[in-house]
């Protein structure tokens, strides 16, 4: 294996010392002077209901209130992957707290006022809450336009229903395949609505000048994305794609939330009717909760049959999303899982059945996994009572069935190289997967648990990354490049892969944060997908300033262009060993020859990947033909569980998790992400749940009513195992971790609990009160 000088070290992070010290800036922090404008949204108090009137008169009498907007100003829908949404409410509201108006005004103050004083009449609607009961016969339209609605080509909404795009997967002959079946297990598992609880709000702060310039301040995790909806959306008043100009502070937590666009259209749109001034929307924590994306509910029916010795015949998957008020993003998330329903395993017949449906609850969208956990925590429980059922180890079961490199996946494509297999054999050792566990306290109970995980970036198949890189004077280099760092390191991993192309070290490139008019193309930081993606275009930056050093030394020292090679900042020869010139001596002035001219110019690199063999052309009704997602990231995962059995209080005493990164890169940070991914599992297993009265209202949003963990939750240790098999396509052979870690959580601690106490849970949360109630109805 080749010995690499930066990659696979644990570089420190390049954004560390300004994170730390608190020189790092938020939207929230940027000053912009005393023509800043704030705006205070009206929001509805019914989850689905006409829109009668909107009186803003008495509003606009406040002193220092200068506009207040409404639906009539913007009639314009968008959206990034079907345009089903409004900057405001037009003729109806479809979740309670949707924004019907905003009031501008010069303090904070005067807009909330005037805000409170804004008149809608309503006419209430009959409202779902339910993603079943908005699928029934003779249900309220909640899109009766659904049919004239833009979308991507490979969504297929079901017009005259609630439906907005329907996955659908047929692969062999599932009846067959149950036909054939020693033993056939069906059920349902249920997830509910999470928050992702980033730290920092959501920002923006927007100004239109008397240009025509409309540059954006956000908060985001997909700058040129926005850029081009915030184009797309406001087209009718002019706006081009050159006119706008995203700027993007750091952030303080995504997890998806962040992702394409939420409320940073209001600042956007806002600005267009106060030309000249700045304009800033804040959400608060309750508008964190309520007014953003949140994590899809499902309802999952899965039926899985098997062979005596475990081999899977056929799997069936219906998948039953509760998308929300509008799905824009949130049928991509459907589309993912329908994609993947399968799981890490070899499955000849298979069919699978991912609806989008609509109900009156808040948008959903993005979320850290992109909807796996949430159909993994039926599969992998399901895997669990299979082989109970047939007397063979967990474990076994799943090495008998997993998918390899060159098996098919549901939709057909080859399932890319990857260490499954050295995954669980990795994490059967470290958790001694064979020694049973025995408590000296008979009032607690000890339970262990093991799962899969696997995930592709969902993506579309045009998706591309771009890099500049340009060479100074003293060959530093400033890395231009439009990923997001959220925490994950990206900009260092970046610094790290030019460093190793360029031998100038780490400490001598600058990465920032992105802003559209000077930054090249990034199409957004989701998916796990930016490691791979923008990697391999700074990979292809580095390597085209390298070519371009290499050609002019070669011209100007006469020199073959294949005995050159850079080492330490040097341009150096195989065939002349004591040839050595410094980059800093010509990367910018170029090389001098005897007549005295000069030769080359400043070193500029350029970069551009996109997965040019992925499609999404295939057969709708089977969804076989197309190759939609690039590759799978896999691993496996196995905690001990600790139980109170007379209060049902659960402490994980040990987790154990390995996932394949091909290369990591920078090894700290992918533990890191092991670490992070697997504490934000357990919050969403253990404490996690947004609950809703009969009007859709959220009830908690707070992180009083809202449980999230603290370190006394933290689990007693953690091992975080990496396996490298690489990924033929990535930057040094590596691909994305960072939405995978916290996947196999969830039927992780459920087969847990069942190996402790003999009581499968099918419903998340697992909380404290169902272990106790399960314990008792089993007593019974």
């Amino acid at each position: 294996m080749k010995a690499y000088k930066y990659i696979g070290q644990s570089v420190v992070k390049v954004d560390g010392k300004e994170k730390v010290s608190g020189a790092a800036l938020y939207t929230d922090d940027l000053e912009f002077g005393p023509d800043l404008l704030y705006a205070e949204v009206v929001e509805g108090p019914h989850a689905h209901a006409i829109i009668n009137s909107i009186d803003t008169s008495e509003a606009l009498k406040v002193p220092e209130v200068l506009a207040v907007v409404t639906g009539k100003d913007f009639p314009f829908n968008f959206g990034l992957y079907m345009k089903d949404r409004f900057i405001f409410a037009q003729d109806r509201v479809r979740f309670y707290g949707e924004q019907i108006a905003a009031v501008v005004a010069r303090t904070p103050q005067a807009a909330k006022k005037g805000a409170q004083l804004v008149k809608v009449n309503y006419t209430p609607l009959p409202k779902i809450l339910n993603p079943l009961d908005s699928i029934k016969e003779g249900a309220e339209l909640l899109h009766p336009e659904l049919k004239n609605y833009e979308h991507v080509p490979w969504f297929f909404p079901k017009a005259d229903t609630n439906i907005a795009h329907h996955r659908k997967i047929r692969k062999g002959d599932a009846d067959k395949g149950f036909e054939e079946a020693d033993y056939v297990l069906e059920d349902t598992y249920e997830v509910p609505r999470y928050s992702h609880c980033a730290i920092e709000f959501h920002a923006a702060v927007a100004k239109y000048d008397h240009s025509g310039r409309l540059t954006v301040w956000a908060s985001s995790q997909s700058p040129h994305t926005q850029r081009n909806l915030f184009a797309q959306a406001l087209a009718p008043l002019g706006i081009r794609h050159n006119d706008v100009r995203v700027i993007a502070p750091h952030v303080g937590g995504g997890f998806g939330s962040k992702a394409g666009v939420t409320m940073e259209i209001i600042a956007a749109a806002i600005a267009m009717k106060v030309q000249g001034h700045p304009v800033k929307v804040m959400w608060n924590r309750e508008r964190e909760f309520y007014n953003t994306y949140q994590r899809l509910g499902v309802v999952a029916k899965l039926k899985i049959g098997v062979k005596k010795d475990g081999k899977i015949t056929a799997l069936k998957h219906d998948l039953f999303w509760d998308a929300g008020a509008y799905v824009e993003y949130a049928a991509n998330v459907v589309n993912a899982v329908g994609l993947s329903a399968i799981g890490p395993y070899n499955v000849e017949n298979a069919s699978i059945d991912s609806y989008c449906i609509y109900t009156n609850l808040p948008p959903g969208g993005p979320y850290r996994g992109f909807g796996y956990s949430e159909f993994l925590f039926g599969l992998e429980s399901h895997m669990n009572r299979i082989a109970a059922h047939l007397g063979i180890d967990p474990i076994e079961i799943r090495r008998r069935n997993i998918i390899k490199e060159g098996d098919l996946t549901a939709y057909g494509a080859h399932m890319n190289p990857n260490g499954l297999l050295q995954a669980i054999d990795k994490v059967a050792e470290e958790i001694k997967w064979n020694e049973k566990l025995k408590s000296n306290d008979p009032d607690i109970a000890l339970g262990k648990g093991f799962s899969l995980f696997w995930k592709a970036p969902a993506m579309p198949p045009n998706a591309s990354s771009s890099c500049f890189l340009k060479f100074n004077e003293d060959a530093s280099i400033n890395l231009l490049v439009s990923g997001m760092d959220l925490g994950q390191g990206f900009l260092t991993v970046m610094a790290q892969i030019a460093a190793e192309i360029l031998s100038v070290p780490t400490s001598k490139i600058r990465t920032e944060n992105p802003d559209t008019d000077r930054n090249p193309y990034e199409w957004q930081t989701v998916a796990s997908h930016i490691t791979w993606g923008c990697g391999n275009a700074v990979r292809k930056a580095a390597i085209d300033a390298r070519d371009q050093i290499f050609s002019l030394v070669s011209r100007t020292k006469y020199l073959p262009v294949d005995t050159l090679y850079l080492e330490d900042e040097k341009v150096k020869c195989t065939t002349h060993p004591k040839f050595a010139l410094a980059l800093k001596d010509f990367i910018i002035n170029g090389i001098q020859m005897e007549d005295g001219t000069f030769k080359g110019g400043p070193v500029i690199g350029r970069g551009v990947f996109m997965p040019e063999y992925s499609s999404t052309n295939a057969n709708p009704e089977t969804s076989q033909g197309g190759h939609p997602n690039v590759h799978y990231t896999v691993g496996a995962a196995a905690a001990i569980l600790e139980i109170d059995i007379q209060t049902g209080k659960m402490k994980v005493q040990k987790v154990v998790e390995a996932v394949d990164a091909g290369k990591a890169l920078n090894p700290s940070l992918v533990k890191g992400q092991i670490v992070g991914g697997i504490l934000q599992g357990i919050s969403t297993v253990l404490y996690e749940e947004m609950k809703f009265d009969h009007r859709g209202k959220l009830l908690n949003p707070n992180f009083t009513d809202y449980k999230i963990p603290t370190a006394l939750d933290i689990p007693g240790e953690i091992v975080p195992i990496i396996v490298e098999v690489p990924q033929p396509d990535g930057p040094f052979g590596a691909r994305g971790v960072g939405e995978h870690t916290m996947i196999p959580i969830a039927p992780m601690i459920a087969n847990a609990i069942d190996d402790a106490l003999g009581v499968r849970i099918k419903t998340m949360p697992i909380t404290a009160e169902k272990v106790c109630l399960e314990i008792l109805k089993k007593g019974k």
